[in-house]
């Protein structure tokens, strides 16, 4: 199994925007096979180390990672992401 786990800061980083951001990444569900968990977290700590959200999916293999990075629906999102300067870290690990 592989997570992939994406650490995100927002430039807006707004309650409304941070909702809208989770629902906008949560709209994957069921819609790409290859998805087979997601979880969307929005930060609390208000530290100035934290990020403001994390999403973590999960996949089968590494070939089906690489399935979701290309999938249609998935790259409007990061295209999205991208236009509004989000900023992002990842980890991509085996388990």
């Amino acid at each position: 199994m592989i997570k992939h786990i994406v650490f995100m800061k927002l430039a807006d980083s707004s309650d409304e925007n941070r909702r809208f951001i989770k629902d906008k990444l949560m709209s994957m569900k069921e819609k790409i096979e290859v998805l087979k968990e997601i979880e969307v977290g929005l930060d609390f700590s208000d530290s100035p180390r934290s990020y403001d959200l994390a999403l973590v999916t999960v996949f089968q293999s590494k070939e089906d990672l690489k399935i979701y990075a290309t999938h249609e629906i998935h790259l409007p999102i990061v295209e999205y992401l991208k236009s509004i300067d989000t900023v992002t870290k990842v980890v991509d690990y085996e388990y």
